[in-house]
């Protein structure tokens, strides 16, 4: 995540030298965006920032806005602990312990929950539920390919916040007692199917969605060899097909850890190359990007095309 910019709050106008009048025609003129009543941020920085970097401000302008604790979940409590999830468009998310239900004011959409069941901790100045309860919620309450993406990264250690991998063992010990039955029977779905393996957002999200497409299941990160020693691992692998599958997110492109010291381009090329080898060895290639999985039908569309195996039904087993 990058670096949050400063907030210009309408409380501080007098000590950062603005006026009401000032902050309004800043607005106007898209100096100054404004994210929630009294809470602005400089324009040309806001347009600057990843949708999920946006998202995570907007849950900072709502904290600069209460007076009361507030407790962030779901997907405002996974932007604040670094957790992928699905989509740009969320509401701010968080809890209320008052016996009436979820109910949305001032911006905020808040969900019921019992005080005694919830883990409260502060982190990144924020209170928010715990990693567990986290990505618990987001597979209670989301749909199941949506719910994989959290479920995958938590299972993973997150060397950039310093944070450990979670267990199976641990994610299951907090589904009793604190979700309905229905819900607890999608968590433990969603658990079951989650894997550490798939190693972005982008991938996990893909291979949630090859499932419910009803595609035989992949092998994950396979290694792909020729004369000349090895090709790489491909992202996904049906054996009996002889297919791999590939997503391409533009971190493969764009971020340092994955470019090694090379160019943009020059990782392009060495992609093309790669792919070239892997054909050599007589398998089909398919590859997909975000836009893939953003538009319904559109990745199954393409596997099916490129000839992946749908599972087989219990009944032609």
């Amino acid at each position: 995540m990058a670096e949050l910019p400063r907030l210009v709050l309408a409380r501080e106008h007098i000590q950062q030298g603005l006026t009401p009048k000032m902050l309004a025609r800043r607005c106007a003129t898209g100096a100054l965006i404004r994210l929630r009543h009294g809470v602005y941020v400089d324009g040309a920085v806001w347009g600057s920032l990843q949708p999920w970097d946006q998202y995570r401000l907007r849950v900072q302008a709502a904290a600069e806005t209460f007076t009361a604790p507030t407790v962030f979940a779901r997907h405002s409590a996974a932007s604040v602990w670094g957790i992928p999830t699905v989509g740009h468009h969320h509401p701010v998310q968080a809890l209320t312990f008052q016996n009436g239900g979820g109910r949305s004011r001032a911006g905020v959409r808040r969900h019921y929950a019992e005080a005694a069941s919830v883990k409260v901790f502060r982190h990144d100045g924020l209170l928010v539920t715990g990693r567990v309860r986290t990505v618990l919620d987001l597979a209670a309450f989301t749909p199941f390919a949506e719910a994989i993406v959290p479920l995958d990264h938590v299972l993973r250690p997150d060397a950039a916040r310093k944070l450990p991998p979670l267990s199976k063992e641990q994610l299951r010990a907090e589904i009793e007692g604190n979700y309905p039955a229905a819900a607890a029977r999608r968590i433990t779905v969603a658990i079951d199917f989650a894997d550490p393996l798939s190693a972005s957002a982008g991938e996990s999200y893909s291979r949630a969605l090859i499932h419910v497409a009803g595609f035989e299941t992949p092998t994950l990160q396979h290694e792909i060899r020729d004369a000349g020693g090895l090709i790489g691992y491909s992202d996904y692998h049906w054996d009996s097909a002889r297919i791999a599958g590939e997503f391409d997110g533009v971190e493969k492109y764009l971020k340092p850890e994955y470019l090694k010291g090379r160019t943009p381009s020059q990782a392009v090329v060495d992609e093309k190359y790669r792919e070239d080898r892997i054909r050599a060895t007589g398998r089909t290639v398919v590859r997909w990007v975000w836009a893939d999985l953003m538009m319904p039908g559109r990745l199954e569309r393409k596997l099916t095309a490129s000839g992946v195996p749908r599972r087989r039904t219990r009944s032609a087993r």
